[in-house]
């Protein structure tokens, strides 16, 4: 890519984000919905949480609950910001050391890595990762405001390291925990597809579009279709 290319792709994703940001009353809807809906799932799963961390920890030792760094909306200046993002435990404690030596087994193209029969994960671990049930602490990210219920999925830093200046415009709006990708070729594809579905939720995203999505979604986690 020259420079003229790249410099095109960030004139790109500025574009979004100063329309992202011109959108007062989309935006407030979404952050208002954001509110309401994590706060009334986090008080819902708060007692069946408690359980489901202690079955974690009979398992397999270690915190129940798994924390990484991920890269999140893009600053209006052109840096990255990063948070510190939730999940429920599905591995074993010694999967980050573990990675390096799966690298070569990774089934998908691109910076991220998924592999179906993943040795690092645990029993429960499966279960609750085929039901999405793994990302239902995200939602104390969303109820911070580091997140969304909505958006592109937050990647890792060493992953947006290996970006293009194509794929860093599915960084121009906020994260969240289930996206356009999610609910139509998650683990289907790699990263390509993911950037090609989250530019497509950018470009036509709205109440309705956010909605349907979080429906779809609701019906994943309960079939489990998709799920890795």
């Amino acid at each position: 890519m020259d420079r003229r290319e790249g410099a095109g792709r960030y004139k790109a994703m500025q574009s979004i984000m100063e329309w992202d940001r011109s959108r007062l009353a989309y935006r407030a809807v979404k952050r208002t919905f954001d509110i309401v809906f994590s706060g009334a799932v986090l008080a819902v799963i708060a007692i069946p949480s408690l359980v489901l961390a202690a079955a974690i920890r009979i398992e397999s030792e270690g915190n129940p609950f798994y924390s990484q760094i991920r890269v999140g909306q893009t600053r209006p200046d052109g840096s990255l910001t990063t948070f510190r993002m939730w999940k429920f435990r599905s591995m074993y404690k010694d999967a980050d050391e573990r990675l390096a030596e799966l690298k070569d087994q990774n089934e998908i193209a691109g910076a991220m890595f998924k592999m179906k029969e993943d040795p690092r994960v645990t029993r429960i671990g499966r279960f609750i990762r085929k039901h999405s049930i793994d990302e239902f602490p995200q939602f104390l990210n969303v109820f911070l405001g580091q997140m969304s219920v909505v958006g592109p999925r937050p990647p890792l830093p060493n992953e947006v390291a290996q970006y293009t200046e194509y794929d860093l415009q599915r960084l121009a709006v906020k994260p969240g925990i289930t996206g356009w990708w999610q609910v139509t070729e998650r683990n289907l594809t790699g990263l390509d597809g993911m950037v090609r579905r989250d530019l497509e939720y950018i470009a036509k995203r709205g109440p309705i579009t956010d909605l349907k999505i979080v429906v779809l979604t609701v019906i994943e986690v309960f079939t489990g279709k998709g799920a890795c």
